[in-house]
């Protein structure tokens, strides 16, 4: 399995016209320059940064497709897999290998971030998606205030099994982080690690093989010199880049919900001008007024525009 996510790794929003369809053409614009700094290693669409519940099974192919297309298929565009039951997920993935997708974050069956999870049903969606799709496949740890936050013997048996080459670790617990980040070094060594900390990655960067942010969209460049400061174990470089960043952190992510993040997302991408506006599909909702200009000036402030 050959596919090498050790970098970084955006989480592209969806545009979206006025109406609220989605707009093909900035998807071509957005995918095309995330590909264009050096130190991109793929795109993940669909994800929460990418409104991927929000839309049809039709138009969820399509996006696919079209990210794909943007990048003219040169760097691989992992698909979010954010169905529930396990039957339903392996058809998910069937559609995203037709559509181009080259792999697949695993998201959690949504009934267990309230109730739990049964011992061994992680596990078991993620060989039946993998058999029925050959589609290769992420591992994606969730917050541990969650009850769908995997426990190490479940982090380390999904590594283990075929198919399975990443893992996109967003525990936000740092005490289960320092613990369980070495223990999964050591067991699972081919295991990519990646980091999708948004609002406070200084922490983990310096125990990653890279990042799986929707922070990608905005800040690529200095991201990307951060993952490299964090291989390099050069603290100082690391700190002084996440000082540059946390008035753009701030704006996006140290919000009421991180779902907002999503929406400032977008204004940013305004800002740098990617995109036309900010158009987002319910639940979401616009930002209070202002919020642009503050996003903007933040853009200003660590030099990004």
């Amino acid at each position: 399995m050959d596919i090498d996510l050790r970098g970084l790794n955006p989480a592209p929003v969806t545009p979206f016209n006025r109406d609220g369809s989605v707009d093909y053409k900035a998807i071509q614009r957005l995918g095309s320059w995330l590909k264009s700094v050096d130190g991109v290693k793929s795109l993940t669409v669909l994800g929460h940064a990418g409104e991927g519940t929000f839309l049809s099974e039709k138009e969820q192919m399509k996006v696919i497709e079209a990210f794909v297309d943007s990048v003219n298929d040169e760097i691989p565009i992992i698909a979010g897999i954010t169905r529930e039951g396990t039957e339903v997920a392996a058809e998910e993935c069937k559609n995203a290998v037709q559509a181009g997708a080259k792999a697949g974050l695993m998201y959690p069956s949504h009934g267990w971030l309230r109730f739990g999870y049964q011992k061994g049903a992680p596990q078991d969606k993620y060989r039946v998606c993998y058999e029925e799709s050959g589609l290769p496949l992420i591992l994606f740890q969730y917050p541990d205030v969650t009850k769908c936050t995997y426990d190490l013997e479940t982090q380390l048996e999904i590594a283990d099994q075929p198919g399975v080459f990443a893992m996109k670790n967003g525990v936000r617990n740092m005490k289960r982080w320092d613990t369980e980040i070495p223990v999964v070094r050591a067991e699972r060594p081919d295991l990519q690690i990646l980091s999708c900390h948004d609002e406070y990655l200084l922490h983990t960067m310096f125990d990653v093989d890279g990042l799986l942010v929707g922070y990608g969209n905005v800040a690529p460049e200095l991201l990307v010199e951060l993952i490299k400061a964090g291989k390099n174990k050069d603290y100082p470089k690391a700190r002084e880049i996440h000082d540059k960043l946390l008035p753009v952190t701030s704006t996006v992510y140290h919000r009421g919900s991180h779902m907002e993040g999503t929406v400032a997302l977008k204004h940013a991408l305004v800002a740098r001008g990617i995109l036309e506006h900010a158009t987002v599909r319910s639940p979401l909702l616009p930002l209070a007024e202002g919020a642009d200009l503050e996003i903007k000036q933040a853009l200003q402030s660590a030099g990004i525009i």
